[in-house]
């Protein structure tokens, strides 16, 4: 009789223990896929980020991008619009612009030993050229503060 009293309440209590498991596991892996979501984000930020670095990499080394170079920029950071806040793609947009005017005036500048073709204004150029490098060679640090709020994982 003492057995049959001790399967019975075992089997009554059974239900809610296997319940409260269940749902454990659930939790769980609702908590490890919301992580798996912060991590994806993370990655994908992470490669505009990197791609903003390498075109001014590029502007540094070359002198300019190429319009191709730009158009390549452009497409790689195209997902910016759904990962970050409108500041970073005016940011990235401010980017492609400066670099087009860049290879602008790259495009217009001639040297002594070239023919200049009618209305040439070299200082106009010169300065113009000056300074849109000159911006790009100050936005590595600027770039890493403005993404550092979306990237920054100590919090």
């Amino acid at each position: 009789m003492y057995i049959d009293q001790i399967a019975e309440v075992s089997r009554t209590l059974l239900t809610p223990v296997i319940a409260v498991v269940a749902t454990y596991i659930a939790w769980q892996q609702w908590k490890t896929n919301q992580q798996k979501l912060v991590l994806d984000r993370y990655d994908r930020r992470l490669r505009v980020y990197e791609e903003v670095r390498k075109i001014f990499g590029i502007i540094l080394r070359e002198g300019k991008a190429s319009p191709e170079e730009l158009l390549r920029f452009w497409g790689s950071v195209s997902e910016a619009d759904f990962l970050y806040g409108p500041e970073i793609t005016d940011y990235i947009t401010e980017i492609y612009e400066r670099g087009l005017k860049l290879s602008s005036w790259a495009e217009q500048y001639r040297d002594s030993t070239q023919q200049k073709p009618e209305g040439y204004d070299h200082r106009q150029v010169l300065d113009g050229k000056r300074s849109e490098f000159e911006w790009f060679s100050k936005q590595f640090e600027p770039a890493k503060q403005r993404f550092r709020k979306y990237l920054d994982i100590s919090k």
